[in-house]
């Protein structure tokens, strides 16, 4: 089988708008690359509106859609809430918003600062409390309905897991969030629910993650029974599917992609405690020397 094949028909989302946090680049980028194709206008977001311009040149040659770049930072509720403006402003509804715009240090806890603590909450955990919030109380003003909020969240989200906690703090709180609103929101004719990944493998997060030759040493893959990592695309159909009409009866629900991954051994960065101390110290000079280039 295939895994790059596309799951849903070409006019499957057509007429809808969908909003994709961190929609400029990896997954963000695949699910955006999709929604366009299957006949969405899709607005994405990002901090950085240059990279979005480009993104969006790229998209609309390649599917023939409209994308609507808007810088944001999600932590800032004040961007969040013109950011709904400029999409309401350009598109005249918005249908879908999806939560995908995250952060993550892998590193040991006692390594870590408040502050850097503090930025993986705020962009994971607030964030997308910030575009929940200003987008649903947008929906409940307007009466409007049939509305879907999905968040991308990960496996450790219900296990835990050690080296990524503020990651598993923020994504926990999330998945919390999903099922909160899947029963208080629904009344207002909303829809939550949300993906559960595994290893997707994005080259400038993994990059970032596991510099060097780190990828080799601790290759996920190997954790998963499946044996592979997942191909985008097949992350692309499940989000097509659970925002499009075709799902309208699934609400409140995390659907795990991940190859068995998590149940071949709860906690995706759990084996990081064969890490011996001297190379924690070459890992955090190998990421600082990344980001000053």
């Amino acid at each position: 089988m295939d895994v790059k094949a596309k799951m849903l028909r070409d006019d499957a989302l057509k007429g809808k708008t969908i909003v994709v946090t961190g929609g400029g680049s990896g997954l963000g980028k695949a699910m955006t690359s999709y929604f366009l194709e299957l006949g969405a206008n899709v607005v994405i977001t990002s901090r950085n509106l240059e990279k979005l311009q480009a993104v969006k040149e790229e998209l609309e040659a390649a599917t023939g859609g409209k994308v609507l770049p808007v810088a944001c930072d999600v932590r800032d509720y004040e961007q969040v809430e013109n950011m709904v403006k400029a999409s309401y402003e350009h598109f005249g509804n918005v249908d879908v918003l999806l939560n995908n715009a995250a952060g993550n240090f892998i590193s040991p806890t006692e390594r870590l600062s408040a502050n850097a603590f503090d930025t993986i909450i705020d962009i994971v955990l607030k964030g997308t409390k910030n575009c929940t919030l200003a987008f649903g109380k947008h929906w409940i003003d307007q009466k409007e309905r049939e509305k879907v909020v999905l968040n991308i969240v990960t496996t450790y989200a219900w296990t835990g897991s050690a080296y990524v906690v503020p990651s598993a703090t923020a994504k926990a709180g999330v998945l919390a969030m999903t099922r909160s609103l899947a029963v208080e929101w629904a009344k207002y004719g909303m829809r939550f629910n949300a993906i559960a990944p595994g290893p997707f493998p994005t080259k400038g997060a993994w990059d970032r993650l596991l510099p060097g030759d780190l990828k080799e040493k601790f290759d996920l893959a190997k954790k998963v029974p499946l044996q592979r990592v997942g191909d985008h695309q097949e992350l692309a159909n499940l989000a097509a599917y659970l925002v499009s009409d075709f799902s309208a009866y699934v609400n409140g629900e995390v659907i795990t992609i991940d190859g068995g991954e998590w149940l071949k051994g709860a906690g995706q960065f759990n084996l990081l405690d064969q890490v011996p101390e001297e190379m924690w110290d070459m890992l955090e000079a190998m990421i600082r020397a990344k980001k000053g280039k």
